[in-house]
């Protein structure tokens, strides 16, 4: 039995595309909807519940794509959103932070994890509290890095300015003694090369990303909703709530190719 219908995902703006880029190496049968609500980039700053619509309006709209599975490709609404408005729909949907803890400490050596997000994603502990319940005896170091989505969204990665940034953030981590850094949001996997060169490679950088499409596509499996190899043709819409074009430029810069069809929706 196959399902043709597209699986969907959301982020505040272009930092989804990182997820994306996992579904089409990993799941390349799979047709996708991508929401960028750049209209309301950043989220980190903002009050849960403000969030909370966000999330709830999305997750309508992309309901009404006939989407079979939604991907918080976002780290601040999997960790605020999720819990509330998994009760709400009927859609299955998966975040980054379960997966992404699970893969922080395989690879972690030494037991001392750092977790680098937006504001909101920090203050709602929902990494700090994942760790600690996978292994107590585990030392945990957030640190908020508020300045980093807003670089990205401007075409900033690979800037004196989002080295800067990166180093300044990474510091009280670096001083810690971390040995694995979980990269908190989905935008920072652009800024890796900073967090490389600031960080050197004995600390393990972990991207949620992938374990999230992994565990992604276990889950649908058992429900039965994977799309088998050579049925419907694949098909990638993109919709966002702000700018079109700004979201195509920076996909265009980051991804290194052209999203031909952007489409703006208005949600509010």
């Amino acid at each position: 039995m196959s399902d043709p219908r597209p699986i969907g995902l959301f982020d505040s703006g272009v930092g989804g595309l990182t997820v994306s880029r996992q579904i089409f190496r990993l799941m390349p049968g799979e047709s996708t909807v991508y929401f960028g609500d750049n209209a309301h980039v950043p989220y980190g700053p903002r009050k849960p519940e403000e969030l909370i619509g966000f999330a709830e309006d999305i997750l309508t709209f992309l309901v009404s794509c006939g989407v079979k599975y939604v991907i918080f490709a976002c780290n601040t609404n999997s960790s605020i959103s999720l819990p509330v408005v998994r009760k709400r729909y009927t859609v299955p949907m998966i975040g980054l932070i379960e997966p992404g803890v699970r893969q922080a400490v395989r690879v972690s050596t030494g037991g001392r994890i750092g977790v680098i997000a937006t504001e909101a994603t920090i203050k709602s502990g929902a990494y700090q509290r994942a760790l600690k319940a996978l292994n107590p005896e585990l030392a945990v170091f957030g640190q908020a890095a508020p300045r980093l989505v807003p670089l990205v969204e401007a075409g900033q990665a690979g800037t004196w300015e989002s080295f800067e940034a990166v180093s300044e953030y990474v510091q009280p981590l670096k001083q810690a003694g971390i040995d694995t850094l979980i990269l908190g949001c989905t935008h920072y996997p652009f800024l890796e090369a900073e967090f490389r060169e600031v960080l050197g490679p004995e600390v393990k950088l972990v991207d949620p990303a992938e374990a999230t499409i992994m565990a992604a596509r276990e889950e649908m499996y058992r429900l039965g909703l994977l799309n088998n190899p050579g049925g419907d043709p694949v098909q990638h819409r993109y919709f966002v709530s702000g700018d079109p074009r700004a979201f195509q430029k920076a996909a265009r810069y980051f991804l290194g190719e052209e999203i031909p069809s952007v489409q703006q929706v208005k949600l509010d």
